[in-house]
């Protein structure tokens, strides 16, 4: 059975997530509804598709994803239903799918066009959910709208290679609840690019030269407890998602601080690999 997925900026606080899930109650008899993120910072589309990203590959083939950010119907910005990698993304043609379509092509695109005549200020629920509801009925995509063959692209989301420097220059694509930071740079781009040369990775006035296999990888378990350096030790490692993440060990952003607040290190900030 198909799952519904929900992701948007609307956070926790106003009805707007709980809206959603009350129309496509209306619309279809027990749906399977899951909440992956509702805490998008505000029409932050480059947040949204790493999220989107990474949590889209963990449900059942033929799910449908509503993507609730920066979602308003424009001249400049179509709504859009995608078939791509075996799911359906519903969603407004602002790029947010870049970073999936940077790996995988779209098997169809469909330009929605079954728009109410009144204006609305609530896309996702006047069109998403009557779309989402629609597939997961059965009904093929190719009914709500056209097709057509390119999706709008996110720039300056992937990072600089500078072959003359021997340097990849990223940028904080994402922090975490954790204060995690992680950057655009992927294990693929960093191995291809590096090709096994000595490295430094600079994060503002922080230097890494070494990267982990996990976080607890930092620890010396040979050495004592009571002797071990264990919380507030910095470090650089590829994170399950397969981009460069810096972290402190064991720390809490709501006491101590992570490693954005303690790195001084935000969105889009640059964080850079130095090649020998």
């Amino acid at each position: 059975m198909s799952v519904i997925t929900l992701t948007s900026d609307y956070g926790i606080k106003d009805h707007y997530a709980g809206s959603i899930k009350g129309a496509l109650f209306n619309e279809l008899i027990n749906p399977n509804i899951v909440d992956i993120s509702h805490q998008i910072s505000p029409f932050n589309i480059v947040e949204a598709a790493y999220i989107i990203e990474n949590s889209y590959k963990n449900f059942p083939e033929n799910s449908i994803h509503i993507i609730g950010v920066d979602s308003e119907n424009t001249p400049d910005q179509n709504h859009i239903v995608v078939k791509l990698d075996g799911h359906y993304f519903i969603c407004a043609d602002n790029g947010i799918l870049s970073l999936l379509t940077n790996k995988i092509n779209a098997e169809k695109i469909i330009e929605i066009n079954v728009h109410n005549e009144n204006f609305s200020t609530f896309s996702v629920i006047d069109v998403f959910v009557k779309i989402a509801a629609h597939i997961y009925r059965g009904g093929s995509i190719d009914l709500v709208g056209k097709e057509i063959y390119k999706l709008r692209e996110l720039y300056n989301i992937n990072p600089i290679l500078n072959e003359k420097t021997n340097e990849i220059i990223g940028n904080v694509l994402y922090v975490d609840n954790y204060e995690n930071v992680v950057t655009n740079i992927t294990k693929n781009t960093f191995f291809e690019f590096g090709k096994s040369r000595k490295f430094e990775i600079n994060a503002r006035n922080y230097v890494f030269k070494e990267i982990v296999e996990s976080y607890s990888q930092a620890i010396r378990f040979d050495v004592l407890k009571e002797n071990r350096k264990e919380i507030g030790k910095k470090i650089a490692l590829f994170n399950k998602c397969g981009y460069l993440e810096l972290s402190i060990y064991k720390s809490n952003p709501l006491t101590t601080g992570g490693a954005s607040s303690l790195f001084g290190l935000n969105y889009r900030d640059v964080i850079s690999v130095k090649f020998e």
